[in-house]
């Protein structure tokens, strides 16, 4: 029994983190933002790219995991199904905890001139389990696989029932009585819903407790990306939309510049500028990730010989990318490697990816016991593929980073 892969999304979930890689290298030099490091060279012009790949690029993220739920759920129970994103994002979250994130934070206090003697002075004070920034514990960068496992958790009994026969049928119901042009309709939900949050709460750090308005916000995208996988008539609207889909998208990032540009970006206040500012990003973000999907629908959903490779990986790769960057960064910044912005942005971005890829291929890929930690299983896909062609039944899942080919035994 086969269910269909979709490789389209395989190659956004790739793009969509190789591009955090260039997110978050370019952290270190935009003007206006802080970050855990920083060059004493800032540019204006990485705060407008960045600002608009901050639009959507998690949004993206979270609706591509949400799809992925579909496909895990595909031949699991309730019971585990929570068995396997545990596996899949607790233990990668903890593991990072305690040892992937901590080198960040000794860069970033380092580079505060705060004196330690080495990095073994340092590690204990990680286990006072102090949130940061008072103290030295934090998931960092891990924030989304921390969001995604409660979404997970909270969508469970909604997504069992879409996945039951009751369930079809409502989805199949309501997708014959709207049309085409209905995929726009949560724009009005999920601002209306952001929107009311923030009158009460605004977003801070991501620590869920006082990140409700963000916590809604991407769940809302989590969801429509189970639901989008429901009836397949939604994803030919999307793909027969995204000429639309990608004109209001222009239209709203202009819009959105012309506001920030103008001085009309809010403070913090209940205001109608708030109301306004917050609606125009929620249209910003939903259209562009329509029009990425529809256009990724239409052009990326075929194979490649490197995509199981990466697709493997690049979780791993997640996991690893921003401790790597902080690290080459600050060590950039110490050495004084070059007055270029451009010349030491390019540099840490390759350097880090060379020494994430060597990680994973020397480390990481064949140990089948560092393998969980990262959030691959223990066995290889190589593995996977050989008890496959035995003739066993195969089927279709997606997990956090992955859509690929698994033995059901």
């Amino acid at each position: 029994m086969k269910t269909e892969r979709r490789y389209d999304l395989d190659w956004l979930r790739v793009i969509a983190i190789i591009l955090l890689l260039f997110y978050h290298t370019g952290m270190i030099f935009v003007a206006d933002w802080s970050w855990h490091i920083k060059d004493s060279t800032t540019s204006h012009l990485f705060t407008e790219w960045m600002y608009f790949m901050n639009r959507w690029r998690m949004v993206l993220l979270f609706f591509i995991s949400g799809a992925g739920s579909w496909y895990a759920l595909g031949f699991r129970t309730g019971k585990s199904y929570l068995i396997e994103r545990s596996r899949r994002l607790m233990l990668p979250l903890v593991f990072g905890m305690l040892v992937i994130v901590p080198p960040q934070i000794y860069m970033e206090l380092l580079w505060r001139g705060v004196d330690y003697a080495n990095y073994f002075e340092f590690y204990p004070s990680v286990f006072s389990f102090v949130p940061y920034p008072k103290g030295n514990f934090s998931w960092h960068h891990l924030w989304f696989i921390a969001y995604l496992f409660c979404y997970s958790l909270i969508a469970l009994p909604m997504f069992l029932f879409l996945r039951s026969g009751i369930g079809k049928r409502l989805m199949g119901s309501i997708s014959q009585l709207i049309g085409k042009t209905s995929i726009y309709l949560p724009i009005i939900i999920i601002a209306a819903g952001y929107v009311s949050i923030l009158l009460f709460q605004k977003p801070t750090e991501r620590n869920i407790v006082d990140d409700w308005a963000r916590f809604y916000y991407y769940f809302s995208f989590f969801l429509l990306g189970f639901v989008s996988q429901t009836q397949t008539v939604f994803w030919k609207w999307i793909e027969e939309n995204r000429r639309l889909s990608l004109r209001a998208a222009f239209l709203s990032i202009l819009l959105m510049n012309y506001l920030r540009w103008n001085g009309f970006e809010p403070d913090a206040g209940v205001f109608w500028q708030n109301t306004l500012y917050t609606t125009i990003n929620v249209i910003l973000a939903y259209t562009w990730v329509m029009a990425i999907l529809g256009y990724a629908k239409k052009y990326l959903n075929r194979p490649a010989k490197w995509l199981s490779y990466a697709n493997e990986g690049i979780y791993p790769f997640y996991i690893l990318h921003q401790t790597v960057i902080v690290i080459i960064g600050y060590y950039f910044i110490q050495e004084g490697i070059s007055d270029s912005i451009w010349a030491k942005f390019w540099g840490i971005n390759l350097t880090t990816l060379f020494i994430c890829l060597g990680l994973y291929e020397l480390f990481i890929r064949r140990n089948r016991y560092i393998r969980p930690l990262f959030g691959i299983k223990a066995h290889s896909s190589g593995e996977i593929k050989e008890k496959a062609n035995s003739g066993k039944n195969v089927k279709t899942l997606t997990g956090i980073g992955t859509n690929r080919s698994a033995v059901v035994r």
